[in-house]
């Protein structure tokens, strides 16, 4: 990647021509993100707002949250990251994301040299620049804090990157190295359990490339990380009653009761949807029928990549060599257990849009996916490749060419919709602030109001959820119900024109116009002379 260069009285790092490449492709995509951050882009929801008042809870030092509020399988690691932020500045949704950007620049880093040590430095500038751009389905899942995938990517890049250190030899602390690779492993389980393919096939790795160092001290220190990291894990599901321990609750949500669609609907909604979208080549509400090319050839990537992966291992001369291709064959395995275990989910199908999101780790493979795309292109600008070489190299080169105009596509569609997303969060903003402004601290509306009302005004106003119906929804953090709760006089937060609104004024009689005491965003809120409560 650099090479030392010594000048009169001072030492200094080189980079050669890749890696300076690489490093400006890398700093623009960390300064798009910055800007979309200080933006707030994407908005903010309620889900993020929940993570957001974990962590202002954790600055406070009034809790420690292991899971999110609410359910017992999506760690906190985001809330903690962000707590001293928070604690200092409050309420804040750029503070909130920071510690997501810094992530984000640490998962570039390591996947440029992962790249670089498994296949070739061109291509890892080439992924790189791929990295740095991103659509809105990308970016939200890489800069909001909405659990799991921000941290895990990062995580398991460097896992895969020390078993290839171990297995070359190149590692002078080796017991460190398991040690860290094991707490690595059990802060990612504890923080999303959709990251379990890959954090079994890194294992594996590691197993393969030095399995002496599963053996004694560093096979102890590797055990011990690993239980630090999922620790308090541990400690909340042996406290948990029944049935809500992590593994019960995840495997309700992965078994809803209803009709289960087909394989040909769950491959559409999985291959056809997920990937493109996870891959940044669609708009948020859908891929339109030619972006649907790259799902399609996504498994074709994948099983050429392990076919490449197998010749290099076959071929290879020294364990080095047979360390890196059992690497690159990890990530294809990876990668195609997450895409497996995503199309065998109903999920896949019945909402394809919402949930591609949980493909978002598939960036974890990207150099694999790529590698034959690259080398087919490589060999093609060979003096001596043939004519039939050249024609599949031309081709690779224009598959390639095709998914970076789609990325930068999707981006631009992203940068231009911005201003429809700002003015979404300026009335999410003026909201808070009519609610506040007329006096009110407790008051009841809809699930994605909620708590993004509450974050919004730094707990100043505190919200219970109501659904449709008037009757209590998802509440995810009781005490703010138990508030609302007690109030004598509860304001009432709902959509314009809502089926809430029309239920509320059913109720309040003639009393419904007198009770509206501000409007904003969309919104109007109600504060009637008394409680209303339908169902007390």
């Amino acid at each position: 990647m650099s090479r030392p260069e010594r000048g009169p009285g001072r030492w200094r790092p080189a980079l050669d021509r890749p890696a300076l490449v690489a490093l400006l492709l890398g700093v623009a995509g960390v300064v798009y993100r910055l800007v979309l951050t200080l933006l707030t882009l994407p908005t903010s929801n309620s889900d993020e707002a929940t993570f957001g008042l974990a962590a202002l809870h954790i600055a406070t030092g009034n809790e420690r949250p292991v899971f999110l509020y609410g359910q017992r399988y999506m760690g906190m690691l985001e809330s903690y990251l962000a707590a001293p932020l928070v604690g200092w500045g409050g309420a804040s949704w750029p503070l909130l994301r920071l510690p997501l950007l810094a992530l984000y620049a640490v998962f570039l880093w390591l996947a440029y040299r992962l790249t670089r040590r498994l296949f070739s430095p061109w291509l890892a500038t080439f992924v790189v620049g791929l990295l740095a751009l991103g659509s809105e389905r990308v970016v939200r899942d890489q800069l909001t804090a909405v659990g799991g995938r921000p941290e895990v990517k990062p995580a398991v890049l460097a896992m895969v990157l020390i078993a290839v250190a171990l297995g070359e030899r190149r590692v002078r602390h080796r017991w460190l190295a398991t040690g860290l690779f094991g707490l690595l492993a059990g802060v990612a389980l504890w923080s999303d359990w959709l990251i379990v393919p890959y954090l079994a096939v890194a294992g594996l790795l590691l197993l393969w490339a030095a399995p002496r160092d599963l053996v004694g001290w560093p096979g102890v220190l590797l055990v011990v990380g690993f239980v630090l990291g999922v620790a308090p894990m541990v400690k909340d599901n042996l406290v948990a009653p029944d049935g809500q321990d992590s593994l019960s609750v995840f495997r309700e949500i992965s078994t809803k009761d209803g009709a289960t669609p087909s394989l040909a609907e769950r491959l559409h909604g999985g291959l056809l949807e997920g990937v493109p979208l996870a891959s940044g080549l669609c708009p948020m509400d859908g891929c339109a029928r030619w972006a649907q090319w790259f799902g399609l050839l996504y498994p074709v990537l994948l099983l050429a990549a392990a076919g490449l992966g197998l010749v290099a291992f076959r071929r290879a001369s020294d364990p080095a060599a047979r360390t890196r291709a059992v690497a690159v064959l990890a990530l294809v395995a990876g990668a195609a257990l997450t895409l497996l275990a995503y199309v065998r989910s109903p999920l896949a199908a019945t909402d394809p849009l919402g949930n591609s999101r949980y493909l978002s780790v598939l960036q974890i493979s990207l150099p694999a996916v790529l590698w034959p795309l690259w080398r087919a292109a490589a060999h093609a600008v060979r003096a001596t490749a043939g004519g039939a070489v050249r024609l599949a190299g031309a081709l690779a080169g224009l598959v390639l060419a095709v998914l970076v105009a789609a990325t930068l596509a999707g981006t631009v569609a992203f940068v231009a919709d911005a201003p429809s997303l700002r003015a979404e969060e300026r009335s999410a903003r003026e909201l808070a602030d009519a609610v506040r402004r007329v006096g009110l601290h407790e008051v009841y509306a809809d699930y994605w109001t909620c708590n993004r009302l509450i974050f919004n005004t730094g707990e100043a106003v505190v919200c219970g959820v109501l659904d449709g119906n008037l009757t209590p929804g998802q509440n995810r953090y009781p005490a703010y119900w138990t508030r609302v709760g007690r109030a004598a006089r509860p304001g009432y937060v709902v959509a314009a024109g809502s089926s809430s609104e029309r239920g509320l004024r059913r109720l309040l009689g003639d009393r419904a116009d007198a009770a509206v005491v501000a409007e904003a965003g969309g919104y109007r809120v109600y504060h009637p002379d008394a409680a209303v409560r339908p169902w007390r």
